[in-house]
C-alpha cells in the first residue's frame, strides 16, 4: 500500500445511506483473482444502463467528478456482506479518503486494511460538505498526522482514528508489512529453533 499522510483532492457527493456492498461491487463481478480492475466496476447498476452505457443522471458519471479522490456519503457506508470487493473497486477507480457519519464495521476495516482513509463526521458536517461539493467543483484536505479535514473556504472538522489503523495508513503498511516489522525477531526465532 502507498503511505497516507495528507491527500488534497476533488470531492464527489453520494447523498444516499446504506449504500451496500453490493451498490459499491455487484456480485457478478467478484470473479477476478488480483485486486485490480474492479474500479471499472464501481457502482455499476448505478452508473451504466442495461446496455452497459454511462447514464449521465448519475453523478459520478459527470465530467466535475471523473478526477475525484474523496467520497462524501451518507450513513451507514458499506453495510451488507463483508466481501473486500468493494474497497478495492473504490481504490482502484481512485478514492483514498471516504467521509461519512458512520459505516458498516467490516467494511471500514477493510478499508484500513487496504489503503482507503475511513473518516466518521457528524451528519451535519457530512451533509454541509455534499452541499458543497454538489455546489461546485470543491476539494478537500485530509491531514492524517493531526487527522483532521478541512478546505480553502474555513471548513474545518477532526476526527478519531484508531491509533494502530493510522499507523498502518501513514506507513502504508498491510497486515504483512506489520509482521515484517518483526523481521529481526522472527530471524533470531528461527536460528534458536533450529540449534535445539
Amino acid at each position: 500500500m502507498e503511505p497516507i499522510r495528507k491527500h488534497e483532492g476533488i470531492v464527489y457527493p453520494l447523498n444516499r445511506a446504506n449504500v451496500d456492498t453490493d451498490q459499491i461491487i455487484p456480485k457478478q463481478f467478484l470473479k477476478r483473482i488480483s485486486r485490480k480492475g474492479f474500479g471499472q466496476f464501481l457502482f455499476y447498476n448505478w452508473r451504466y444502463d442495461s446496455k452497459g452505457e454511462l447514464r449521465e443522471d448519475f453523478s459520478l458519471n459527470k465530467e466535475k467528478y471523473q478526477h475525484a479522490s474523496i467520497l462524501v456519503a451518507g450513513e451507514n457506508f458499506g453495510c451488507g456482506s463483508s466481501r473486500e470487493h468493494a474497497p478495492w473497486a473504490l481504490q482502484d477507480y481512485g478514492f483514498r479518503v471516504i467521509i461519512a457519519p458512520s459505516y458498516a464495521d467490516i467494511f471500514y476495516n477493510n478499508c484500513t486494511k487496504n489503503g482507503i482513509v475511513p473518516v466518521q463526521l457528524s451528519p451535519s458536517e457530512v451533509q454541509q460538505l455534499i452541499d458543497n461539493a454538489e455546489a461546485s467543483d470543491y476539494k478537500l484536505t485530509l491531514d492524517l498526522e493531526s487527522k483532521a479535514i478541512y478546505d480553502n473556504q474555513g471548513f474545518h472538522a477532526d476526527f478519531e482514528l484508531d491509533g494502530y489503523k493510522r499507523e498502518m495508513l501513514l506507513n502504508g503498511w498491510d497486515d504483512i508489512s506489520v509482521t515484517l516489522t518483526h523481521d529481526d525477531k522472527i530471524k533470531q526465532f528461527e536460528q534458536q529453533r533450529e540449534l535445539s
